[in-house]
């Protein structure tokens, strides 16, 4: 695909929901939105095969349009909130605005893979990935909130193995910082448990934290601090995700309690019996 520029002019903002439960339209984005500008190409990677923009901010965005899918989407958006929240190093994200101008100038299969209005973007990292040489580089803290917090959300896309794997994870040795990433497929209805720990980067650290009680309450304090962001982060989603089509005719099968409830299990014993 070629590079296309647009410069954009006279914004044309979406709105939100907000509040809980039954959600109203506010008129305009966050003040902090960025707007992509140009395409530079499609990533070859990824199950969502993200698009590779310039933001008007000048950062390098990997771009979840409508055609990653709308559950990807705020999948996405509220796993990576939930692990700010909860101190995990995710790598910088945000809503992007994708204007009418930019896709006018793509192929008719880009400009609807890409789509309009708002987006997920999350800035490009410059580090490599993860090896399985280095995972006990990162410290067992890193790795053990990390572990918790993907069995929290239920999120197997984080396995890594001496065979191979995708952790969607990148590390920078020379300052030993972790960076995460990706995490359309959190909250799989059809999640394996025993897939889970048999594959994930640092199920080496179970031990340390499903078995030790002081480790338990330590992470239980971490979650319902974390959970508190809750209902800022659903009222931030933007309202064109809550339907499928372009046209805001048919609304995706979304709930937000269900979602809350399933990242209520800590509050129970069983969270911590691996199943």
């Amino acid at each position: 695909m070629g590079r296309s520029t647009v410069t954009v002019s006279n914004k044309m903002y979406r709105g939100y929901y907000r509040g809980k439960g039954n959600f109203t339209p506010v008129s305009s984005l966050p003040p902090n939105e960025v707007e992509i500008v140009e395409v530079l190409r499609r990533s070859e990677h990824g199950m969502t095969l993200p698009f590779i923009c310039r933001g008007d901010d000048g950062e390098i965005y990997f771009v979840k349009g409508s055609g990653a899918g709308r559950q990807s989407q705020i999948n996405e958006w509220i796993s990576g909130n939930l692990a700010l929240a909860m101190g995990i190093p995710v790598a910088p994200f945000r809503l992007v605005d994708v204007p009418d101008e930019l896709t006018d100038v793509l192929s008719a299969e880009d400009a609807l893979a890409l789509g309009r209005g708002p987006a997920f973007g999350s800035v490009e990292q410059r580090i490599t990935e993860l090896a399985f040489s280095q995972i006990h580089d990162v410290p067992s803290e890193m790795r053990g909130s990390l572990l918790v917090f993907d069995w929290w959300i239920s999120n197997v896309d984080r396995q890594l193995t001496k065979n191979g794997g995708n952790a969607n994870l990148f590390w920078d040795a020379e300052t030993q910082r972790l960076v995460v990433i990706d995490h359309n497929q959190a909250f799989d209805p059809d999640f394996d448990a025993d897939q889970f720990f048999r594959y994930h980067a640092f199920k080496d650290s179970v031990p340390d934290v499903f078995d030790d009680l002081i480790e338990r309450q330590h992470y239980t304090e971490r979650l319902e601090q974390a959970l508190r962001e809750w209902d800022g982060i659903i009222q931030a989603i933007p309202e064109e995700w809550f339907y499928i089509d372009s046209e805001m005719t048919m609304k995706l099968d979304f709930d937000p309690d269900s979602f809350l409830t399933h990242l209520q299990r800590f509050r129970s014993d069983n969270f911590w019996n691996r199943k």
